[in-house]
């Protein structure tokens, strides 16, 4: 990594103002304005719940909530989930900013209420699911709820120093700048501490013994973080020194249902573990990649 000089400096002007040509990897989606650049509709399948996402961490979180809640027995928590390319700007279409106004996925429309519920951001969505089928991945004891909803809003906090920041700086952005990597990295490892100390405390899960929607969001970013799954970076952050992280995030990645979730919407890496859209359970066994396209 190289560090920048005095003629490198950068002087922010008075008023900003927007450059595309600065926004690096994401110049071509990224934009100062919100609201849609083009009509297009939404399609809608046979389900209630009706997803639109991509297996990002953010995404990962709600199609593992899904089967997680199909896998307990909660068969009304069928759904189907269509991809939104963010690459090509989908998120930007008029039927995707009627369901989540920031363009952002995950975004979920509801059809099972008098009036369709659109519910966005992630952590509002598992929530949402939870609350939805009886409490399922949620601690009715009220403590433990207030602990888990703590956990849950930490994540959603701490996220955007771990994706935003350090993942931008040291996977995504045009050079690669001391400052900022030296700075995010430091934040990322903090948060990493932070949760391999409380997961040292329970010596099982975020709340104690039981599985909850705190554990699948954080699992979706730092466990994944830690199984070497995001930005090439686990020797740099030397995630194997967080022992009590490692435990867990193997623990969950061993659920039957964390793999499915893995899998909807991804549309890139290993061809049987991509299930483009999810439409039945049996889509699993019939439609991945490596089915649908044998010579890929």
């Amino acid at each position: 990594m190289s560090t920048s000089s005095s003629d490198d400096t950068y002087v922010p002007p008075r008023v900003w103002t927007w450059d595309k040509a600065s926004g690096g990897q994401f110049a071509s989606i990224n934009r100062p304005i919100a609201g849609p650049t083009h009509d297009k509709a939404l399609p809608v399948g046979r389900h209630t719940h009706q997803l639109y996402s991509l297996a990002t961490p953010n995404g990962v979180k709600v199609t593992v909530m899904f089967e997680e809640l199909l896998a307990a027995g909660h068969a009304a928590a069928e759904y189907d989930a269509w991809p939104i390319r963010i690459g090509d700007g989908e998120q930007f279409g008029s039927g995707f900013v009627a369901v989540n106004p920031n363009s952002k996925i995950p975004a979920l429309m509801d059809h099972s209420t008098p009036t369709p519920t659109r519910v966005f951001e992630s952590g509002a969505i598992l929530l949402y699911l939870a609350e939805k089928f009886g409490g399922a991945f949620l601690p009715r004891d009220p403590a433990l709820r207030a602990e888990c909803l703590s956990w849950l809003f930490w994540q959603m906090g701490s996220a955007p120093y771990l994706g935003g920041g350090f993942g931008h700086f040291y996977a995504y952005a045009p050079q690669k700048w001391e400052y900022p990597i030296n700075r995010f990295a430091m934040e990322t490892k903090r948060q990493l501490d932070v949760l391999d100390r409380r997961l040292a405390e329970t010596g099982a899960f975020l709340t104690g013994t039981d599985y909850t929607i705190a554990d699948i969001a954080i699992w979706a970013w730092y466990g994944q973080l830690a199984l070497g799954r995001q930005y090439n970076a686990a020797e740099f952050l030397d995630v194997a020194s967080y022992t009590q992280v490692q435990r867990w995030a193997q623990a969950i990645d061993a659920r039957p249902a964390v793999l499915r979730g893995r899998m909807v919407n991804k549309l890139t890496g290993e061809p049987h573990l991509q299930l483009h859209e999810r439409h039945d359970a049996s889509d699993f066994d019939t439609r991945t990649q490596d089915k649908l396209n044998p010579s890929s």
